[in-house]
């Protein structure tokens, strides 16, 4: 009987498997085509009929990357950008997702209901007065102005993230705590820490692949020194409007996707259960 249920069910999870499938496939496709195009020969790339293959790859492209002077540091800035912003978000929306979770003060839901707003207003139309900002603090083209932005952008989701996770804590565990001796501070960090640290993990991942990926920020706030420029803005470099280096751009693209992967090949046990999403009492 069972045998025979089992069977009624698999055309059904044959069916899910498939689609799952087919939309991995779709998502999968342009970053297969991004890198196919780093190694195709300049030929190749400018073919009037391309092919999802190549016969010849060349490594081309990716020498005419890293010949670029600026490249190295246009690398280094955005490890610091996207370290910083990580770190510190991380940071901040721990302690704020205990506070609005843990303690009852006035206007604590007005606050939340604040954190919700701010995820619906576009980042493009905050760009202008951002500028005008940075420019009155000093902070533009300096990677202050690339840091601080970001960290506003992530808090909102990360705090609404991590509220689930403390508050899935049980009280209990802090009442023990606080009997047997410890501190607030103890139990924030060596206790209330290391159970939410999953959340922490998938709020860093959105943190880290927004701010890597950033071109607005970089592009409206770093104007003459480009020494502090990120590495999207070295896209810039092989895009030209009469002649493009689409071979260029699309190995700086491979190059810049690289630490993403392999930032959340380090995380991904982390990220499954931060996602998944709850501590068991």
């Amino acid at each position: 009987m069972n045998l025979a249920r089992a069977w009624v069910r698999r055309p059904g999870r044959l069916a899910a498997e498939a689609s799952a499938l087919a939309v991995a496939a779709v998502v999968a496709f342009p970053l297969y085509w991004m890198v196919l195009s780093a190694f195709k020969p300049a030929g190749e790339i400018e073919s009037a009929k391309p092919r999802p293959w190549t016969t010849s790859p060349s490594l081309d492209s990716f020498r005419r990357v890293f010949q670029q002077q600026e490249f190295g540091r246009y690398f280094l800035n955005s490890l610091i950008v996207a370290a910083t912003v990580v770190i510190a978000s991380a940071l901040i929306a721990f302690l704020a997702a205990t506070a609005v979770t843990r303690f009852r003060f006035r206007f604590r839901t007005t606050l939340l209901i604040l954190f919700l707003v701010a995820q619906m207003v576009p980042v493009e139309a905050l760009t202008i007065p951002l500028f005008f900002l940075m420019r009155d603090f000093g902070q533009l083209n300096t990677l202050g102005s690339l840091i601080l932005p970001h960290i506003a952008f992530s808090l909102p989701f990360a705090v609404w993230m991590l509220r689930g996770f403390v508050k899935a804590v049980p009280e209990a565990l802090e009442e023990a705590a606080f009997i047997d001796g410890a501190s607030r501070a103890r139990f924030l960090w060596q206790i209330l820490f290391p159970l939410v640290f999953p959340g922490l993990v998938a709020t860093s991942v959105f943190s880290f692949i927004s701010t890597w990926n950033d071109f607005l920020f970089a592009k409206s706030f770093i104007i003459s020194d480009t020494s502090q420029s990120t590495l999207p803005m070295a896209l810039l470099v092989f895009y030209k409007p009469d002649d493009p280096d689409w071979g260029g751009v699309m190995a700086a693209s491979t190059v810049m996707t690289i630490p993403v992967l392999v930032f959340f090949v380090l995380v991904q046990r982390r990220l499954v259960s931060g996602l998944g999403g709850a501590v068991k009492d």
